[in-house]
């Protein structure tokens, strides 16, 4: 017997509580839910730090996020209709996907990172993100990042989401709701200390 097995085997000896394991389906029930999703979502990502943004019909994908951030030069993008728009694909201008580089450090310096979501949470902002490249650091290490998200796959809350998670090839994936934010440091709110600055969801 290792010794995790014997630490657990005497904590379940010791234990004399005993708890049911709850029934999730009657928390379902009663888990939170929302009649306009799309204005939820929007709402929630303002407070979080980010902004959401509805692709209208007829609008042009890439005008609209050179709209948002018509400064950044350095863009990484892991989505085919988006990383040829911009340009000349190398690492140094124009759009670029993030696997073309040796290593993550690489990435380094990138303004902007485009990458898919795959659902959206509207209780708190949260959408889930696969890892579909390898160089993973590109949902961190960007200034700016930009979530392509359909907008049927807004769910209401995490119990509606959680099941539906996946993490693909790589088995890694994220949630990430609104840029990075720390105020452990002196009680003071730091954006970006560990990821993006800025995060826009587009619902397309």
């Amino acid at each position: 017997m290792s010794s995790r097995e014997m630490i657990l085997a005497n904590i379940r000896k010791n234990t004399q509580t005993k708890y049911e394991k709850p029934d999730y389906r009657s928390i379902e029930e009663h888990a939170i839910r929302y009649p306009d999703l799309i204005g939820q979502f929007t709402e929630v990502m303002k407070q979080m730090g980010g902004q959401a943004v509805l692709l209208q019909e007829g609008d042009d994908l890439n005008a609209l996020i050179r709209s948002l951030y018509p400064e950044a030069k350095r863009i990484a993008s892991t989505v085919a209709e988006v990383d040829t728009a911009f340009g000349k694909q190398t690492v140094d201008c124009g759009a670029f996907h993030p696997d073309t580089v040796a290593a993550p450090g690489d990435l380094d310096g990138t303004d902007l990172a485009i990458v898919q979501g795959r659902l959206g949470v509207c209780e708190n902002g949260a959408v889930w993100i696969e890892q579909e490249v390898e160089q993973r650091a590109v949902y961190f290490i960007a200034e700016a990042l930009v979530i392509l998200l359909d907008r049927k796959a807004l769910k209401n809350n995490m119990h509606e989401a959680y099941p539906l998670i996946e993490t693909g090839k790589y088995g890694f994936g994220v949630f990430i709701s609104g840029p990075s934010k720390t105020a452990d440091i002196e009680q003071a709110l730091v954006m970006g200390a560990h990821g993006a600055r800025s995060v826009t969801v587009v619902l397309v």
